[in-house]
């Protein structure tokens, strides 16, 4: 089941059929005929600007682009979003600050890169010398035990 809407109440009210008792074969709103005739103005400066001339066939074919320049563009208006807010979304859509997609720099080398021999290690305490003497030999031995041990076993202390 279709419930009908009161959108053509709109429609009815901003459409022009023609003269009287001379009705053109298609619907158009007003909003239509204002935005074809602007579109028409440009395409034929467009056209003289490329260097078309004026004759039958090139005027034929900037009403052709006009009338789908005009559907494409009155497709997008209606009783809800007229012309004026679809034409400043543009313009903000055209205006608005992009991300700049272009990379600073060229390409990326190692050459500033410092690359030592040796790991850097901590540097030992002042008082500690003395006492890292002594443990050197208890660390040599754990370290001993740690290269023979088996991931997972325990070997006995």
């Amino acid at each position: 089941m279709r419930v009908r809407t009161d959108d053509e109440v709109y429609r009815v009210d901003a459409v022009w059929l023609g003269p009287p008792k001379a009705t053109f074969p298609w619907r158009a709103r007003y909003v239509a005929w204002g935005v074809g005739i602007v579109v028409f103005l440009l395409v034929t400066a467009v056209q003289r600007q490329v260097g078309f001339g004026f004759d039958v066939i090139n005027t034929g074919w900037g009403f052709v682009i006009t009338v789908a320049l005009t559907r494409f563009i009155c497709a997008r208006i209606s009783h809800e979003r007229p012309l004026s807010s679809v034409v400043a979304m543009w313009v903000r859509e055209l205006t608005a600050p992009r991300e700049t997609t272009a990379g600073r720099g060229g390409a990326a080398s190692a050459a500033r890169i410092r690359v030592n021999a040796h790991r850097p290690r901590k540097r030992p305490k002042r008082g500690a010398k003395r006492a890292s003497a002594a443990t050197r030999s208890q660390h040599r031995t754990q370290q001993d035990r740690r290269q023979k041990e088996v991931r997972g076993v325990r070997t006995p202390a």
